[in-house]
């Protein structure tokens, strides 16, 4: 009987930004799980997924992949690839604001410059939706959402290694910049949030 095919290991860079992805802490009210990840886009990649909840309501919802070709890839100008979503109730009245595609854009880019998560070639959309019912449903209230899908690619540091770390908190960030809470005051560590709890 032929000896069975062992699976090919992962590039060491790519275990260690999976490493620094498992390893990235987010705000008590933040529930992240791994997911499955997208399989054709990249040779390697890898997905997390979130919630962002307060008094037991899931009040945003977002995705985070990170995608890695060790042959570089001439769109993303690196090996490293961020892709990331977010989703976000907001209020009604919010989305007739002109300003807010452009609000919700530098949300991230703050997020990303604050956490010190270089970067380069980023690009996304922020959609604003308004759902109103009728008919049976007339009763419910009008709810409104902000999406924001961005992509961008990660720089390496001084080692030459990517920090993923920085990356996925910087999106953490976001989530809960877009579900409405407020910024954690100076001096305070977000412990990691357990893959399968909630982090409360």
């Amino acid at each position: 009987m032929g000896a069975r095919k062992q699976v090919d290991a992962p590039p060491a860079e790519f275990a260690e930004a999976l490493t620094q992805l498992r390893g990235a802490r987010f705000r008590p009210e933040v529930f992240v799980e791994e997911m499955p990840a997208p399989q054709r886009i990249a040779p390697h990649a890898a997905a997390v997924s979130a919630d962002v909840t307060v008094d037991g309501d899931d009040i945003a919802t977002g995705r985070l992949v990170i995608l890695y070709d060790p042959d570089g890839n001439d769109a993303w100008q690196s090996t490293f690839r961020c892709v990331a979503y977010v989703r976000a109730a907001v209020e009604p009245e919010m989305v007739t604001d002109a300003l807010l595609g452009g609000v919700g854009w530098t949300w991230l880019m703050e997020a990303l410059t604050d956490r010190g998560a270089d970067f380069l070639a980023p690009s996304g959309t922020v959609t604003r939706v308004v759902s109103e019912s009728f008919g049976g449903m007339a009763d419910d209230e009008a709810t409104a959402e902000i999406e924001i899908r961005a992509s961008w690619s990660p720089v390496p540091g001084p080692g030459g290694m990517v920090d993923v770390t920085r990356h996925a908190e910087a999106w953490g960030e976001v989530l809960c910049t877009a579900a409405g809470l407020p910024p954690v005051p100076p001096g305070v560590v977000p412990m990691p949030t357990r893959r399968g709890q909630r982090g409360r």
